[in-house]
């Protein structure tokens, strides 16, 4: 595996993928070969088939989990195999059909107020009012906050885009308490050492404890704050491609979504039961 590792490798980085996926793939890869204890250029699509339907019926992992090892294989056979990855043979697990949970402005607020450490209302108060996901957050410079021009630049999002979002004027003044108190240099938001930017799994302890202060049951994470930002935008009456834009997505079609979670247009409509005079 050795030889192949290295060759796998060399094609990631060729084709620009980033340092996280490069990880998981050439992971996922090795798992595989291990389960049937043979070197991967010797398995095939039964292998292929049998090893995914292990993943979902005996393991029950995610479908993200199983789809990231799907792109994994695929990767591994079509690019540095240069084997021919038949859908038909191999179809991809079709991923359930779920809603985002979403907070609303007063669970939003109730959260906000649950944290009374300066940096980590900042956090997530910047994750929320820019869209931001949890790894653009963490990786945020102070450079990158453009309070002249109201805007926020993202270096190096998802798919290895930048893009710019927005700045919000209440975001602004939590920042600036945030900059006079703690001064940071480099990192916007630098963990124990300023060298180093604050972990994703510490915006995480410090969301599930400000949901649990706030009294939020619903199954909410860091990336919530994301789909909220979204959702309000859309309920707000902001175009799908502005917000596509803010969010960095690639396609209008996962921007879409935040229109089936908009409580705008809903709201409006009775139920046929409130017409029944005679009941």
């Amino acid at each position: 595996m050795s030889e192949l590792r290295k060759n796998m490798e060399r094609d990631l980085q060729i084709k620009g993928y980033s340092t996280s996926t490069q990880d998981a793939y050439l992971k996922y890869v090795q798992a595989y070969a291990k389960y049937f204890n043979k070197s991967p250029d010797q398995l095939g699509v039964e292998e292929i088939k049998e090893y995914l339907h292990y993943l979902i019926t005996v393991k029950k992992v995610s479908h993200s989990y199983v789809k990231t090892v799907y792109s994994a294989l695929k990767f591994f056979y079509e690019v540095t195999l240069q084997r021919e990855w038949s859908m038909k043979e191999i179809p991809r697990s079709k991923k359930p059909k779920k809603l985002p949970v979403v907070l609303s402005k007063p669970e939003l607020n109730d959260l906000f107020n649950a944290v009374t450490n300066l940096k980590h209302r900042a956090i997530l108060v910047t994750i929320y009012a820019a869209g931001l996901r949890i790894s653009e957050a963490v990786n945020l410079k102070v450079s990158d906050i453009d309070s002249k021009n109201m805007q926020i630049r993202v270096v190096q999002g998802k798919g290895q885009k930048d893009r710019y979002t927005l700045l919000s004027s209440k975001n602004v003044e939590i920042l600036r308490d945030y900059w006079k108190y703690h001064h940071p240099t480099d990192w916007l938001f630098p963990g124990n050492s300023m060298d180093k930017p604050i972990s994703t799994r510490t915006i995480q302890k410090v969301f599930k404890t400000a949901k649990n202060k706030a009294g939020i049951k619903k199954e909410a994470t860091v990336h919530t704050l994301r789909h909220s930002f979204a959702t309000h935008l859309v309920e707000a009456g902001t175009s799908i491609y502005h917000i596509q834009q803010l969010m960095g997505h690639t396609s209008p079609k996962t921007t879409s979504v935040y229109i089936h979670i908009s409580r705008k247009d809903i709201l409006q409509v009775r139920s046929p039961f409130d017409s029944m005079v005679d009941f």
